[in-house]
């Protein structure tokens, strides 16, 4: 029985601590009934994953998305913004019942100077 280094495996996937997680990865994805792709041999499953990733037989970039994927907790999906649709087309008859909108601050302070709060008008 051939044993799986990691000198085996480096080439293929430079980073040793990357190669750890996709290879244990891949190892669970296998326990859970993925189908392997190399004769197993008596082997065991982080065994298997290493010789499938120094034989080539999987992708270490599509292990790495799969790996990815399966710790995502919330996938958010682009969906397209919705339109702003415009709340009431202001006709000409109605000009005179929406003067905020034309209203300057000096005739916005004026009017709220000629308020009285809550508390005053209860006395009264």
């Amino acid at each position: 029985m051939a044993r799986v280094t990691v000198e085996d495996c480096i080439d293929k996937v430079e980073n040793r601590f990357e190669l750890v997680l996709l290879a244990s990865h891949r190892a669970r994805m296998i326990s859970s009934g993925s189908p392997i792709t190399i004769d197993r041999d008596n082997d065991k499953n982080p065994v298997v994953a290493l010789r499938e990733i120094a034989d080539e037989t999987v992708i270490p970039e599509d292990l790495k998305e799969e790996f990815i994927h399966s710790l995502q907790k919330f996938v958010e999906v682009d969906e397209p913004e919705p339109e702003t649709v415009p709340m009431i087309a202001a006709s000409s008859e109605d000009d005179d019942s929406i003067q905020f909108d034309r209203m300057s601050e000096e005739e916005l302070l004026k009017g709220l100077e000629g308020l009285v709060p809550p508390d005053k008008e209860e006395e009264d």
